[in-house]
Order: C-alpha cells, then sequence, then structure tokens
C-alpha cells in the first residue's frame, strides 16, 4: 500500500469526519437554538446562514469532500486489497448520496423557499415551522452520512 493511498483516505475520513461535525451543530444546538427565538428573528439568521454559507472554505470543504471521496475510492480500487477496495467505495456511497445528493435535493430547496419568505409577515411562524422541520430531518440523514463515511474510510486504513 502506498503513502499517498493512506494519506488520501486519511484526508477524506478526515474531511468527512469534519463536515459531520459541522452538521452536527446545526442539528444538536444551532437549528434547537434558532427554534427557541421569535420566528421572524430565526428566518433572519437562517437567511443570513444562507448567504454567508457560500464562503470558500466553506465550499471548498463541501465540494472537495465529494471529489476526495471518489479519488479515494478509486485509490481503494487500484489498491488491490479487497477490504480496502470494498470499505473506500461503500464510504463513497454512503457521502456522496448521504451528504451530497441530500443537500441538493432537500437542503438547497428549502433555503432557497426560505429565501423568499418575508419575516415580517403574519405567517412567518407557519412558514418557519414548514421549513425547519423537514430541514432539520435532512441535515440528521448529511450528520449520520458524513460520521458513517468518516468511519469506513478508517476501516479502510485499519485494513491496509
Amino acid at each position: 500500500m502506498t503513502s499517498m493511498t493512506f494519506w488520501l483516505i486519511s484526508g477524506t475520513a478526515l474531511a468527512c469526519g469534519l463536515m459531520g461535525g459541522l452538521f452536527f451543530a446545526f442539528s444538536s444546538f444551532v437549528m434547537p437554538a434558532l427554534g427557541r427565538i421569535p420566528a421572524d428573528e430565526a428566518i433572519r439568521a437562517m437567511q443570513r446562514i444562507n448567504v454567508d454559507v457560500y464562503h470558500w472554505t466553506f465550499m471548498a470543504a463541501f465540494f472537495g469532500t465529494p471529489l476526495a471521496c471518489v479519488l479515494a475510492a478509486a485509490q481503494g480500487i487500484s489498491s488491490a486489497n479487497g477490504q480496502v477496495t470494498l470499505y473506500a467505495i461503500i464510504a463513497c456511497l454512503v457521502y456522496v448520496f448521504g451528504n451530497f445528493v441530500v443537500t441538493a435535493a432537500g437542503n438547497v430547496p428549502l433555503n432557497n423557499a426560505l429565501a423568499m419568505i418575508d419575516a415580517d409577515t403574519a405567517d412567518a411562524t407557519r412558514e418557519w415551522a414548514r421549513y425547519t422541520i423537514p430541514w432539520t430531518r435532512w441535515n440528521h440523514v448529511r450528520t449520520l452520512a458524513s460520521l458513517v463515511a468518516a468511519g469506513l474510510f478508517t476501516l479502510a486504513l485499519d485494513a491496509m
């Protein structure tokens, strides 16, 4: 096993864990905290978060991690070690579908809909509930997928 394979899979496991930690923070205390303040304030706060998330550091991690997963899975395939290959491929699939696809199909459309809401309307409380419940559920999926992928990439390292 080459050191390149080791470092690629190690870095990818770390990146998956980093993303899982970020999503865990939203599931465990950011969304619950927003749920404890008036809906108009929560809507404005989440609208601001959804604008500020487009910072290059987050975008590099968000788009770089699935790319790293694909590269690590390809490297696992070329390793000729069946266990490394299996763990790396499953980890890649779990991450790409459970995080990247879920974000694109679930969280982003909800964020786009929230961006159109006027927080000062009488329907703000209802609109916030309509947003936060499914958004948080999808976020739980992203959290779990990221952490499972990190664990699977770690198992691939152990199999080396």
